[in-house]
């Protein structure tokens, strides 16, 4: 899946296929559905746009989340969520922290591990109340990000993004 991405976006310079979000974690409980980033500079986020939608792929608009463009892949093997980001905008920085701490840091990967199920098995759950289910685990798992990866503000704004009521 990966090499048919990158194969599609061949025209666009720099473009970075990543993994990213639960099923990038080895051992972590996750949906059966990756979600992968295709990462450009900000000017190229146009010509990625053309090529995955020459390749099939639905684009979806920004669904609310500036500097992402979400797509439908043309097939589900594997199924999969499919976004294209500017490169250093918060939310791609966040997709990219979140596996790279879990994967070193146990003790938070058991935390978000034991939040996931609980929040899953509430048959009145929807996505608003499930991101704002994890936002504090998240904000833990961000902080551990370091300074260098968000600042305070940074911190701040993605936890209002995530839970808007708290």
């Amino acid at each position: 899946m990966a090499g048919t991405l990158r194969a599609a976006l061949r025209s666009v310079p720099e473009a970075d296929v990543q993994h990213v979000g639960s099923t990038s974690v080895p051992g972590l409980a996750a949906k059966p559905v990756l979600d992968v980033d295709v990462i450009v500079p900000a000017a190229r986020v146009p010509a990625a746009v053309a090529a995955l939608e020459s390749s099939g792929y639905v684009h979806r608009g920004d669904l609310g989340v500036s500097g992402r463009e979400a797509f439908t892949a043309p097939d589900q093997d594997p199924p999969r969520h499919v976004y294209v980001c500017a490169r250093g905008a918060v939310h791609v920085r966040n997709h990219l922290a979140v596996p790279e701490v879990l994967r070193r840091r146990a003790d938070l990967r058991e935390e978000y591990a034991a939040v996931k199920p609980a929040l899953a098995a509430d048959p009145d759950m929807d996505v608003d109340r499930y991101l704002a289910g994890k936002s504090a685990i998240l904000g833990k798992v961000l902080e551990a990000a370091g300074p260098e990866v968000f600042t305070p503000a940074e911190l701040r704004a993605t936890r209002s993004l995530n839970d808007p009521t708290g």
